[in-house]
């Protein structure tokens, strides 16, 4: 029996293409001793996918000729393991594959959820991200001013609609007036700005007339450096992600650091979602609490078949998804 996979044929020096990537036939993999065959349901599509092409960062780099990484929702195919039975669903660090082999102990038993694809977005990466990212970091009081970047994309979306059901004033960062009215009309923010918009500074500072004490940023670049004037003394600036940068040969950074630091007091903070796993259970019951309210309506751009992962990570490169992107390889279990 075959496995489609699909590895990184060669890695990108500027704007990442198809070409890039090539799928493969490969042998069934052959779990050993205490591990576990799974078939891959599905899998995180994340700009961090493209930053790992770049070099390491809190993992390993992506050379060319690997099996593109990935996180991903499974099922148990074999287990060789007493930790884990056939049907179970888990999740763990996979690949862009039809079915991979881990070792039983750095694999997770998830509940079965219905859907699954719940458990990569507001139950998953996206979701815990948002949380950790703007209660852990952030610190946001009711009453506070909270902008996001990026805000109809995975992280950004929930970000807002958290901060939101926490009492605050929340103003998106998003490309084009169509996902601008997107981000108000359908997730309840009370403002966006387009960032395409050649006024884009004047807007901000319109949207937000009493100041930002909390930026929640997903893009860096210039927008970051933008959002640096209009934060308040004593602001929080909340450092998930630059996905401005990551698909160009020569990456922008703020040119007002550390001045605006400085002068404004301001607490700069990057994060993993991971260095909050402790919290992992408070997160999770915030936002089934949240989502049963109605305070967050959940969104997921789902791309069927594993032969479409380039496309899907490439369009979600260039702001093309609306709410948490994913890709589906197999059917949910029955």
């Amino acid at each position: 029996m075959s496995n489609l996979t699909i590895t990184v044929q060669e890695l990108p020096k500027g704007v990442l293409t198809p070409d890039h990537f090539a799928a493969r036939t490969a042998d069934m993999p052959t779990p050993g001793e205490g591990e576990v065959l799974l078939r891959t349901v599905l899998m995180s599509i994340d700009a961090a996918n493209r930053s790992w092409m770049q070099g390491a960062t809190y993992r390993d780099a992506i050379k060319a000729g690997d099996v593109m990484a990935t996180y991903s929702i499974a099922e148990v195919v074999t287990s060789n393991s007493p930790r884990l039975q056939a049907g179970d669903i888990v999740g763990c660090e996979g690949l862009w594959a039809e079915y991979i082999t881990r070792p039983a102990h750095k694999v997770e038993k998830l509940p079965k959820v219905s859907p699954l694809s719940n458990l990569i977005s507001v139950y998953g990466i996206a979701g815990k991200t948002a949380y950790h990212g703007l209660v852990g970091v952030g610190q946001p009081m009711a009453g506070e001013t909270v902008l996001v970047s990026a805000a109809a994309g995975s992280v950004g979306g929930y970000v807002g609609q958290i901060a939101r059901a926490l009492g605050c004033r929340v103003v998106g960062i998003a490309g084009g007036p169509e996902k601008c009215s997107w981000v108000t009309e359908t997730l309840g923010f009370d403002a966006c700005v387009d960032y395409r918009d050649p006024g884009f500074f004047k807007a901000l500072r319109a949207a937000c007339p009493d100041g930002v004490d909390v930026y929640f940023d997903n893009v860096g670049g210039k927008i970051l450096e933008t959002a640096l004037f209009v934060m308040n003394e004593r602001g929080r600036v909340v450092c998930c992600g630059a996905i401005s940068q990551y698909d160009s040969a020569a990456p922008e950074g703020p040119r007002n650091l550390p001045g605006l630091v400085v002068v404004k007091r301001l607490r700069m903070e990057g994060f993993i979602v991971m260095d909050f796993a402790r919290d992992d259970a408070r997160a999770l019951r915030a936002l089934r609490h949240w989502v049963g309210t109605g305070q967050i309506k959940v969104f997921e751009d789902v791309v069927e078949g594993l032969e479409n992962a380039p496309a899907a990570l490439i369009g979600l490169l260039a702001g093309d998804n609306k709410g948490k992107r994913m890709v589906r390889v197999a059917p949910d279990p029955a």
